[in-house]
């Protein structure tokens, strides 16, 4: 076990770079493989993961651990829209609560793995793995929040 957490807080970028890649690949091969139509909420949830494959891997590449504060909004935003949309599927927070006036409506269910696994349930998984990461990342590396890159 002390190994694993030793992997994780010397590799934290590079693993949260992972999840938003997989993520991001995910929800393009729903969208243009299994051609699911993505809703409102859907869009919402790719605007906060897609550019999050891009910063953590240029703050991978650049060695610059500041970039996970960069990251801090989008992961946030998809994190609490992600909250919102099971809300929404699961009826908890009513259909007419929703974003998706038109189109596709968010109680879609396009897919219904093992009984509670749907695609916002998904991006609540990534979103919730990369904030984990994040505040373990900060509690980590306090010092690196006021120095700058050498």
């Amino acid at each position: 076990m002390i190994i694993v957490m030793k992997l994780i807080k010397e590799n934290t970028l590079f693993i949260m770079w992972i999840v938003a890649v997989l993520a991001t690949a995910g929800s393009l091969f729903f969208s243009v493989i299994m051609e699911f139509v993505p809703c409102a909420l859907c869009w919402w949830q790719r605007i906060a993961m897609y550019p999050l494959a891009a910063i953590l891997l240029i703050g991978f590449y650049q060695d610059d651990k500041r970039s996970i504060l960069y990251s801090a909004p989008f992961i946030f935003a998809g994190w609490l829209i992600s909250i919102y949309h099971n809300l929404v599927q699961l009826k908890v927070i009513p259909e007419s609560a929703s974003p998706c006036v038109s189109g596709v409506p968010c109680s879609e269910k396009w897919i219904n793995w093992f009984g509670f696994i749907s695609i916002p349930m998904l991006a609540f998984f990534a979103f919730t793995i990369l904030l984990s990461l994040f505040l373990l990342e900060i509690y980590n590396n306090k010092e690196f929040l006021n120095a700058k890159k050498s």
